[in-house]
């Protein structure tokens, strides 16, 4: 009987030479590999590139598209490999290789999927406000900003059309009443803001105004934030207003933010916020 493996002269074992079939499907293994540690890096790397202005918005939008269709031949063809690996290469070590197709490929296609799906299931706006009716109003030096970071959404309201989406897609973004001092709800709100962990571009007590910005991890997108406070006859009430400075949607984002403002600003009033 032929033996697989011969004796050396220092008695250790080696194997005998790999087929063709199995030197075939292990490089197949290590291109699909490469092609999929690719795939993981086209989409992870535009944004933190777009945020060092070494890749355009477009550029790195289209990165991320071909990262994904990538992504998900690679997690494909390791899914066809992984039964293949396990006839040609028996053992245990074998299956790293392959699993690590299936894991890089897939979240590289996994990743940008799930924020399609999430764009689906919002309007395509970037303009959130408690107050759809007179929306808070950024003051000139956060205009300023905004221009020279050449953002390209405007900080004028769209209006009723704009209003109608937000109220179909959000209808639990509404103004906050408090039975308080205009000047205590300001100073939580300001508490708030840095809690929130937001640059905070300007602050105005005369004015019941609060100007702020949150820039996002991975691309470095920035969204502006005004808060305005207005004595009322048994209280105050507060609105908020967060716009995103590029991009037709905004995913979402601002309204969430929204939320996560107003669940936090009860937090520090030591109130209980209203049900949606």
């Amino acid at each position: 009987m032929q033996q697989t493996k011969t004796e050396t002269e220092a008695g250790h074992t080696r194997r005998a030479p790999r087929s063709v079939i199995e030197q075939l499907v292990l490089w197949t293994l290590y291109v699909v590999l490469a092609a999929a540690v690719l795939a993981f890096l086209a989409v992870l790397l535009p944004g933190p590139l777009f945020h060092i202005r070494v890749l355009s918005l477009g550029g790195a939008f289209r990165s991320i598209t071909y990262g994904a269709y990538a992504g998900l031949v690679t997690a494909l063809l390791g899914l066809v490999l992984l039964p293949v690996v396990w006839v040609v290469h028996r053992g245990a070590r074998r299956f790293i290789a392959p699993a690590l197709v299936i894991v890089l490929g897939g979240i590289a296609w996994g990743v940008p999927y799930m924020w399609l799906k999430k764009g689906e299931s919002v309007p395509p706006i970037n303009d959130i406000t408690t107050d759809t009716r007179n929306p808070p109003q950024f003051l000139p030096d956060v205009v300023a900003l905004r221009a020279a970071a050449h953002a390209t959404n405007s900080t004028v309201y769209g209006g009723p059309k704009l209003a109608a989406l937000q109220k179909k897609a959000y209808p639990y973004i509404r103004p906050m009443f408090f039975k308080l001092p205009a000047s205590e709800v300001f100073t939580a709100a300001l508490r708030t803001v840095k809690g929130m962990g937001w640059k905070l571009d300007s602050e105005h007590p005369h004015l019941g105004i609060i100007e702020a910005s949150s820039t996002t991890f991975w691309f470095g997108f920035t969204d502006d934030v005004v808060i305005r406070i207005e004595s009322e006859a048994d209280g105050s009430r507060l609105d908020v207003r967060s716009e995103s400075r590029i991009g037709e949607s905004d995913f979402g984002r601002n309204a969430a933010r929204i939320m996560r403002f107003r669940a936090m600003l009860y937090r520090k009033l030591g109130l209980r916020a209203p049900a949606r």
